[in-house]
């Protein structure tokens, strides 16, 4: 009996998970600066944790990441 070595560690990986994105618009100029000079002016950034009022967000050059709130944030617009 022979065994596929490859294929039994490619059933073993732990399946991919779909990642959930969030679309953000600076509003402040604080916010305006490091959507700029930190996220390389990329508005989706990759949800890392969530709470019943926040997101825990991280651009997609992985380069800054933030907590945000849900609604009525004054640095940061969440886009539907």
């Amino acid at each position: 009996m022979s065994y596929n070595i490859e294929a039994i560690q490619r059933s073993m990986k732990s399946p991919k998970t779909k990642k959930h994105l969030v679309s953000v618009t600076p509003i402040s100029s604080k916010a305006k600066n490091r959507f700029v000079n930190i996220m390389g002016s990329f508005h989706t950034c990759e949800v890392e944790q969530e709470t019943a009022d926040r997101f825990f967000l991280v651009s997609l050059n992985k380069m800054y990441c933030f907590w945000i709130q849900k609604e009525g944030n004054e640095h940061w617009k969440i886009e539907k």
